[in-house]
C-alpha cells in the first residue's frame, strides 16, 4: 500500500494481496485538510462522469407504426408531463427525475447501402449502435466500422484509471469467422470499438469480471490457486486493510467496511452460482461458463453490482453492456412471454404479438431501476454515483419486424455530473440521426473539440420545450 507524503492518503491507494490488487472507495482521508476539495486529485477523480452504454437488441415494439400509436415506447406527451403507464419504460417511473427519453432518432448507418447487404440488418445493428458508422461487409479480419463513443470518451478521460473500460455481455459471443449475409460475427458480438478496425471483446462470465477488478497483476495460475484454497479474496488483503483502517477515522472505516462487505457478498454469490452449475444438475444454459447464472435477472443484476463496485473504487469509469445478441432464441419466461425472443420480435404487425414483444422490452428495462438504485445509494465524495453517471440505453434497430432503423429506442438515465436535468421527453425532428444525440452527449462529457461523430449533422438540443409546443 502506498501513501503520498503529507497528511492524506492518495486517491490511487491500492491494497495488494497474492497476485492481486484492489482499489478502495473515496475516503475523507484522501482530502488534505489544508487544501480545498476542488483543488485535489481526489476531487478530480470523484467528479469525473461515469459512462455506461447498454444495448437492447432488436429495437422495440413501440417503434413500429402500431406500437408508436399505442405509445409502447415513447410517451404521448413531449416535455415533462409525460405518462409512462402504456410504455415499456414504465419500470423507470421511480427514477423519472433522472430520466431523459429521446424519441424519433434514426440509425441510418445500419441500413443496407448495397443490394448485397440486404438482409444483414441483424449483423450490422450492434456495430452501429455506439459508432453510428456503416460497417464494411466482410467475413474476414478486415473489419471496419468506426470508433465507438464510449471509447472516444475512454481515450480522453479514462486513461488515469487502473482499467480504462470494461465490456460485458449476457449472451454468448463468438468473435470468429462469418455469421451471415457476409458479415463477420464480431460485428454483432461487441458494441465497443477502440478504432474502426479494433473491436473490443465482451466478457460474459461474472467471475472473469470479478477477477479483472480484483485480480489485476495476478496470473491466471495465481487466481486459480487462490480459488483452490477456498478462501475469500479479502483474506489476502487483511493485513493491509488493518493497516489502512488504523490510518483513517470512524466514518472512513465504516465506508471501507461497507465496501469490503459488498465485495464479499458478490464473491459469495458467484461462488454459489459456480457450485450449483458444477453440481451435475441439468442447466438451462448448458454451454455457459460455470460462473454464468441460468437466470437472466440474476446475471444482469450481478453484472450491475460489479459495475457499482468498479465505480466506487474508481477502478474504471466506463462500461459497455450488451443485454442480448441479435437473432437470439432465448426465452424470457419472467416477462410473461413464453415464445423465443427473435420470433417474438417478428410480430407481423399484429397487435397481440406487438404487445407480447413490448412485454419483453419492459422486462429488459425493468432491470435498470436496480442499477440506478444501487448507484443512488452509493456515495462518492459529496454526491451519490447516480448523480455522476450517464447511462445510455438503446438500439440501432427500430422496428425489428421490418428490420428498419427509423424511430429507434433511446433513453438516458443519471445526472451525468449535472449535465442532465431528467424528467424530460424530447422528440427529435423527423430524420434526425441518433449520432446528433451522441455528439452532443460527448460535448457534455467534456469533448467540446469534437466536430462530428458518425453520420451526425449537428448538435441535438436538450432544452425542454415550452408549454405551447409541449404536446404531440
Amino acid at each position: 500500500m502506498e501513501f503520498i507524503t503529507g497528511k492524506h492518503i492518495s486517491r490511487r491507494t491500492m491494497l495488494h494481496g497474492m497476485g492481486a490488487t484492489m482499489g478502495v472507495p473515496l475516503l475523507d482521508a484522501m482530502v488534505p485538510a489544508s487544501r480545498l476539495w476542488a483543488d485535489t486529485p481526489a476531487a478530480a477523480s470523484a467528479n469525473a462522469t461515469r459512462l455506461v452504454c447498454i444495448e437492447q437488441v432488436h429495437g422495440a415494439a413501440g417503434c413500429n407504426e402500431l406500437g408508436a400509436s399505442l405509445n409502447l415506447w415513447a410517451p404521448a406527451t413531449v416535455g415533462r408531463d409525460f405518462d409512462l403507464t402504456p410504455s415499456s419504460l414504465r419500470p423507470l417511473e421511480p427514477f423519472r427525475d433522472y430520466l431523459t427519453i429521446i424519441s424519433n432518432t434514426d440509425s441510418k448507418m445500419a441500413e443496407a447501402y448495397d443490394p448485397k447487404e440486404i438482409g444483414g440488418d441483424h449483423f450490422r445493428s450492434s456495430a452501429v449502435f455506439l459508432t453510428q458508422a456503416h460497417p464494411k461487409q466482410t467475413e474476414g479480419s478486415d473489419v471496419f466500422v468506426g470508433p465507438s463513443m464510449d471509447q472516444l470518451y475512454v481515450q480522453q478521460f479514462g486513461q488515469d484509471t487502473p482499467i480504462p473500460s470494461i465490456q460485458m455481455s449476457i449472451e454468448p459471443v463468438d468473435q470468429a469467422g462469418g455469421c451471415a449475409y457476409g458479415y463477420a460475427c464480431v460485428y454483432t458480438d461487441t458494441i465497443s470499438w477502440a478504432s474502426p478496425t479494433e473491436p473490443l471483446p465482451m466478457v460474459r462470465d461474472p467471475r472473469a469480471v470479478f477477477d479483472q477488478l480484483f485480480g489485476a497483476g495476478g496470473t491466471p495460475e495465481q487466481r486459480a490457486a487462490r480459488r483452490r484454497t477456498d478462501r475469500s479474496i479479502l483474506d489476502w488483503f487483511m493485513e493491509e486493510v488493518a493497516s489502512l483502517s488504523r490510518q483513517v477515522g470512524p466514518t472512513d472505516r465504516h465506508r471501507l467496511n461497507q465496501y469490503l462487505g459488498n465485495i464479499r457478498e458478490i464473491e459469495q454469490r458467484i461462488q454459489r452460482i459456480e457450485d450449483q452449475n458444477k453440481s451435475g444438475e441439468q442447466r438451462e444454459l448448458p454451454q455457459a461458463p460455470a460462473g454464468v447464472p441460468d437466470s437472466f435477472e440474476e446475471h444482469v443484476k450481478l453484472m450491475f453490482d460489479l459495475q457499482v463496485l468498479a465505480f466506487a473504487s474508481d477502478t474504471t469509469r466506463v462500461f459497455s453492456f450488451k443485454l442480448g445478441r441479435d437473432a437470439s432464441a432465448r426465452v424470457y419466461p419472467d416477462s410473461g412471454v413464453t415464445t423465443a425472443f427473435h420470433s417474438t420480435s417478428h410480430h407481423g404487425g399484429r397487435e397481440e404479438r406487438v404487445r407480447q414483444f413490448a412485454k419483453i422490452n419492459e422486462y429488459h428495462v425493468s432491470m435498470i431501476p436496480y442499477f440506478l438504485d444501487r448507484l443512488q445509494n452509493t456515495m462518492d465524495g459529496d454526491a451519490n454515483l447516480l448523480d455522476k453517471t450517464l447511462v445510455i440505453y438503446g438500439s440501432a434497430m427500430a422496428d425489428s419486424n421490418l428490420h428498419n432503423h427509423r424511430r429507434c429506442p433511446l433513453f438516458l438515465a443519471g445526472g451525468a455530473g449535472g449535465q442532465l436535468k431528467g424528467n424530460l421527453h424530447l422528440r427529435a425532428e423527423d430524420g434526425t440521426p441518433m449520432a446528433n444525440v451522441m455528439l452532443s452527449l460527448l460535448h457534455k462529457l467534456g469533448m467540446s473539440d469534437l466536430e462530428s461523430f458518425g453520420d451526425s449533422t449537428g448538435e441535438f438540443s436538450f432544452a425542454a420545450p415550452t408549454p405551447a409546443t409541449g404536446s404531440q
